[in-house]
């Protein structure tokens, strides 16, 4: 497959050239200045999913499908991402590109070491516990209690041994023993900082109000306290730029940040979030999990904090996992099963209902299998068509944007009909 320049790419959506700076000849990061340049605001849509089991919906597939489908009709869509990371790449849950014919590319690339983001977070994350541990040695320039210290240190890979270490080892002219462990690198706070700092200045007071542990008397010790901040944002100027890739099929995608959806908000970058918006018309991003989780998260955490809301979501399921919800053995997932997939329903009900607490619209994306049948699909489809919710078949995995035009037409007349404004939910509101 032969990708196109990424100067094209970002020509399409009327990035200007000094803007994107190349990290290779696949792949760039987009100058801060860029959101000076345009005054566009496009629409945002939120990929969500029921629970996921452990087979996974397929929101990244579906999201970037979505955005070919769209650019299909002629729309100049945009996709805003997270980042992959080590652990999971390595682990279980595999690469975080989409698949088949609906993904990002360099795919290999943006799995593994991409544009160094994630290096960058763990090294600003790790400075912090040296200066914290130094704290700990010194006395100064905070006093910290040793059986309090709550910042440990972090590695983009999976390694159980790591854990749970013992540091400060060589007797009492070299440390202060203590117990500490390695926690992933997507699971640092550092990483949710940065997915959601505005600028240099936002980043630098964020990673100021760190908590790394407490003094003798009980007082809370940031990482301002350490004068730490300056340094950590050394080391994450670069990291702060959104990054600039394209999907199979040459359309615009920004994949940039990748906190963890469980400990931290799972989302991309509110800056790529904000610069996909400024140069698309549609901009296509998910939250992980399911909408019980990662979008409640999206809603709750991204949004209030950006002022950012989206004006519909998309709601991802597959037969299997409905069936999966109403009870089926996993083995026998792939075989209709009418009465599974009706007691399926209530969980899918579940989602919907919560869609509707947030005043947004919604469509249902059926992520089609080759062993779905008719009739359970139009079965799905007739549910929620007595709910008011739309419901779209994608074959995007097998077949790309083509596969994709139901999906992306349904996604049109949801945002056409609908004017979704954000509530007034003030950050500090709990």
């Amino acid at each position: 497959m032969t990708l196109r320049p990424l100067s094209d790419v970002a020509a399409d959506i009327r990035l200007a050239p000094e803007d994107v700076l190349p990290w290779g000849r696949d792949r760039a990061k987009v100058s801060l200045d860029a959101l000076g340049r345009s005054q566009r605001q496009g629409r945002l849509v939120l990929v969500s999913a029921i629970n996921p089991t452990p087979a996974g919906e397929g929101k990244t597939t579906m999201s970037v499908a979505l955005a070919m489908g769209l650019r299909q009709r002629g729309r100049r869509a945009v996709a805003a991402l997270r980042e992959p990371s080590l652990g999971p790449v390595f682990g279980v849950k595999g690469g975080g590109t989409g698949g088949g014919q609906a993904s990002l590319e360099p795919a290999t690339d943006i799995n593994l070491h991409f544009t160094g983001d994630i290096h960058a977070v763990t090294s600003a994350h790790n400075l912090l516990a040296a200066l914290v541990d130094n704290a700990v040695y010194y006395g100064t320039p905070a006093v910290l209690d040793s059986t309090r210290v709550r910042w440990r240190r972090a590695l983009d890979m999976n390694d159980r041994f790591l854990r749970h270490v013992l540091v400060g080892l060589g007797g009492k002219a070299h440390g202060v023993p203590r117990e500490t462990s390695f926690d992933i690198t997507a699971a640092s706070e550092v990483m949710a900082i940065l997915a959601l700092a505005e600028n240099l200045q936002d980043l630098e007071a964020r990673l100021g109000r760190i908590l790394v542990g407490h003094a003798p008397d009980g007082a809370p010790v940031r990482a301002a306290d350490l004068h730490a901040a300056p340094a950590l944002v050394a080391l994450l100027k670069d990291a702060l730029m959104p990054n600039l890739v394209q999907t199979r099929e040459g359309g615009p995608a920004f994949v940039h940040a990748g906190p963890f959806g469980n400990i931290a908000h799972g989302c991309n970058s509110v800056l790529a979030t904000r610069m996909a918006l400024a140069y698309g018309e549609e901009v296509i991003t998910e939250a992980g999990f399911g909408f019980d989780l990662g979008a409640e998260k999206f809603l709750d955490i991204k949004c209030r904090a950006s002022g950012l809301w989206p004006r519909g979501v998309v709601l991802v399921v597959t037969l299997r996992a409905l069936k999966h919800h109403g009870g089926a053995s996993a083995q026998q997932l792939a075989a209709p099963d009418p009465e599974a997939l009706q007691r399926g329903f209530q969980h899918l009900e579940q989602h919907l209902d919560s869609i509707a607490a947030f005043g947004l619209p919604a469509v249902v994306c059926v992520n089609r299998f080759p062993q779905d049948t008719q009739a359970e699909l139009d079965t799905l489809r007739d549910f929620t068509r007595q709910r008011g919710v739309e419901t779209a078949e994608c074959e995007g995995f097998s077949r790309g944007g083509e596969g994709s035009l139901e999906l992306a037409d349904r996604v049109l007349e949801m945002l056409d009909r609908t004017d979704a404004a954000p509530p007034s939910l003030a950050s500090s509101m709990s």
